[in-house]
């Protein structure tokens, strides 16, 4: 498989303050895992350029994109568009770069440059509703690129999958009543950002599962629910809101995924997309915390990406 990790220094100057969990080091954290793995030369490294406005309102309103961009505090101070959710010097920049990787991503699968991608990024973005940032998230990365996919490639039909241990709220207001997408996803719940379960149906398999859910309850619900949706659907992509806080190690959740849980749901999506989408998926980093965890799950889901496991 040709796989490729975009990524850019831009994206370790958004900080939110010390105590913030959502911090820069998650992005070292992953990089030393990638060297310790010996996959930092097994898998190419490409620069994430910056989204254009074009793109990000694509999925966005430009109030909400005003809201980022307009609000930057000088260097060294904050501003706080909610209680977790902060805005320093460089947080458009940033926000922009995490986009603008999610849409380059899709334009290298796409032109068969590549059969898949992981964009190591931040801020993440599966908590920005089309309207505001919110949850540590400013502009939706996985949204963006997918609305690239449909309406600057033509594509008619796209699936998102979201793992995080927090519901996606932004993406499912943004595709919820939209044919062409399917979303499929777990949860924990109740838990931020304290969602109703939406009803299932024939684009939407978002799934609660409770605190304490093990890999064997999740393997369960992705075989019952997510695949038989996504053979149903056909997604000619796939596009992965790739969390993982629901490590057992990570205290931001209450779910006990491990590295190998993570490796066997990106098979099972990659078994999908080469069935009925050429292979192509691209993946954003959404949460994790757990440092160490963080990094040792993003191997894992490169490994099965890469399939070099």
């Amino acid at each position: 498989m040709s796989t490729a990790i975009y990524s850019h220094p831009d994206c370790l100057k958004h900080e939110m303050g010390d105590w913030h969990p959502e911090a820069p080091d998650r992005l070292r954290a992953i990089e030393d895992q990638l060297i310790l793995a010996r996959l930092d030369g097994l898998i190419e490294q490409r620069s994430a350029p910056l989204a254009e406005t074009a793109a990000v309102l694509r999925n966005h309103t430009p109030g909400a994109l005003a809201l980022v961009r307009d609000n930057l505090p000088a260097a060294g101070d904050y501003y706080p568009l909610d209680g977790d959710t902060i805005l320093c010097h460089d947080s458009y920049q940033a926000a922009l770069r995490a986009a603008g990787a999610a849409v380059a991503a899709t334009d290298a699968v796409i032109a068969g440059e590549l059969d898949n991608a992981f964009c190591a990024v931040r801020p993440p973005g599966h908590h920005a509703t089309p309207t505001s940032p919110m949850g540590f998230c400013l502009f939706n990365n996985v949204a963006i690129a997918a609305r690239h996919a449909l309406e600057v490639h033509g594509l008619e039909r796209v699936a998102i999958v979201d793992f995080d241990v927090h519901h996606g709220n932004g993406t499912a207001d943004a595709f919820r009543h939209d044919p062409r997408v399917l979303m499929a996803g777990l949860f924990q719940h109740p838990f931020y950002p304290y969602c109703d379960p939406e009803p299932v149906s024939a684009t939407n398999v978002n799934m609660p599962v409770p605190a304490l859910a093990d890999g064997e309850t999740v393997r369960k619900l992705v075989q019952d629910y997510w695949l038989p949706a996504m053979h149903a659907h056909r997604p000619q992509m796939i596009f992965v809101s790739a969390g993982f806080d629901g490590h057992r190690e990570d205290d931001m959740g209450g779910i006990g995924l491990v590295e190998s849980d993570y490796a066997w749901i990106t098979r099972q999506l990659m078994a999908v997309a080469r069935e009925h989408a050429r292979g192509r998926i691209v993946s954003c980093l959404e949460g994790g915390y757990a440092l160490s965890a963080l990094g040792r799950s993003v191997v894992a889901h490169l490994k099965a990406l890469a399939e070099l496991e």
